[in-house]
């Protein structure tokens, strides 16, 4: 019986990384955002709303990154038929909106990250940089 895991997780150093190519990403883009880094069980590593960001993006945000650390896939990829039913049974914590990114390392699945307040394709290129930065995998 195996009572314990060793398992790998992101550090502080690797979230402030993550943040940094993110608004750096963003910027590039002359579009602020709201950028929320969690952990696999959902709690809250690391979050900032860029000065001018859309306020309730923060929302839309945290949902996005729930979703990727909980299915270990792009928040977008829940599937059309089923986005309704599973926000309203979670009260809005998973979403497909596109913005959401899990964050995977050497085969594991540290997290998840969402971008909102941009387009979707805006949203995923600054998930895509905060993945970049930490040399997580980013082909999904």
């Amino acid at each position: 019986m195996r009572l314990f895991e060793n398992k790998p997780q992101l550090t502080h150093q690797a979230v402030m990384l993550m943040l940094t190519a993110a608004i750096k990403e963003a910027e590039s883009q002359e579009q602020p955002q709201c950028i929320v880094i969690v952990d696999t069980s959902g709690e809250l590593l690391g979050e900032i709303r860029m000065s001018g960001a859309k306020f309730l993006s923060r929302k839309s945000a945290l949902a996005k990154a729930l979703t990727s650390a909980s299915v270990g896939k792009a928040s977008n990829e829940i599937p059309e038929q089923v986005r309704p039913a599973i926000a309203a049974a979670t009260e809005g914590c998973i979403t497909g909106l596109p913005g959401g990114l899990p964050i995977w390392f050497k085969g594991s699945l540290l997290g998840g990250i969402g971008i909102g307040s941009g387009t979707g394709d805006q949203d995923i290129a600054v998930a895509r940089a905060a993945l970049l930065a930490i040399n997580a995998e980013t082909s999904l």
